[in-house]
């Protein structure tokens, strides 16, 4: 599974879902077997790979060649949801289960970047952020943008507190993405961050948006499917040279 736009326009791009687990706290150093076979299968050979640590922030961080503390596998920034670059042959790599993932690309000004998007991140709109430092860092136009949302947990099977639906309390169009089902409600976490991007300016024609579940397609982990003993897709992205 990939972004066929992305790809067409120079960022090559593939989700790696059930066949991989790239949950480190899981999978151990199995995670660095997995990493390999997703650059064989890609047939790229990076020269560095960069990753978060994520716990559901906005903060994003500029890649550059001195920057990140070494990981099992490439580098990695604590507490970070967000990658950008401007390097080619530089992969990036996000993980998740049921959380949006999300790649800008401005194939203009050759800058990417990508994002993992839980609801607390959606809340704090860090695709938003992305955009703004591709922008201030890089000159970039959002007119240029091209952007993909992954695969993310269907409407149907994501039940959420009233907890979550009053933090998007500043979202205009909150309810065009909440559906109350009782004392809870079901959130569409791909409307809620394709509003956010539609918001800041991204064209609608510009966009590829993945519709496929993680909770009901079996080639993707889910963690609320697996439980807790979920495991972890993973989104790589890396710019032609």
């Amino acid at each position: 599974m990939h972004s066929k736009l992305l790809e067409k326009n120079g960022l090559i791009n593939k989700v790696a879902g059930s066949d991989y687990n790239f949950r480190y706290q899981k999978a151990g150093n199995k995670i660095v077997e997995d990493v390999d076979k997703l650059l064989t299968e890609m047939n790229i050979k990076p020269a560095e790979i960069y990753t978060g640590q994520q716990m559901h922030t906005d903060h994003v961080v500029v890649v550059d060649s001195e920057n990140g503390e070494d990981f099992i596998y490439g580098k990695t920034f604590k507490e970070t949801d967000g990658l950008i670059t401007s390097r080619p042959n530089v992969a990036l790599l996000i993980k998740y289960a049921d959380c949006t993932p999300i790649v800008l690309f401005d194939p203009i000004k050759s800058v990417q970047a990508i994002v993992h998007s839980g609801w607390r991140g959606t809340t704090k709109k860090i695709a938003l952020k992305a955009i703004d430092k591709m922008e201030t860092g890089f000159g970039c136009k959002r007119e240029d943008m091209l952007v993909y949302v992954g695969p993310s947990i269907d409407q149907e099977n994501y039940e959420v507190g009233p907890e979550v639906y009053e933090a998007f309390e500043d979202f205009e169009k909150r309810d065009s993405f909440f559906k109350p089902n009782g004392e809870k409600y079901k959130m569409s976490m791909t409307d809620a961050n394709v509003a956010i991007l539609i918001e800041a300016g991204i064209k609608e024609e510009n966009m590829e948006v993945e519709r496929t579940s993680t909770y009901t397609d079996e080639t993707l982990h889910s963690a609320r499917q697996e439980g807790a003993e979920y495991q972890l897709n993973g989104l790589l992205t890396m710019i032609k040279s």
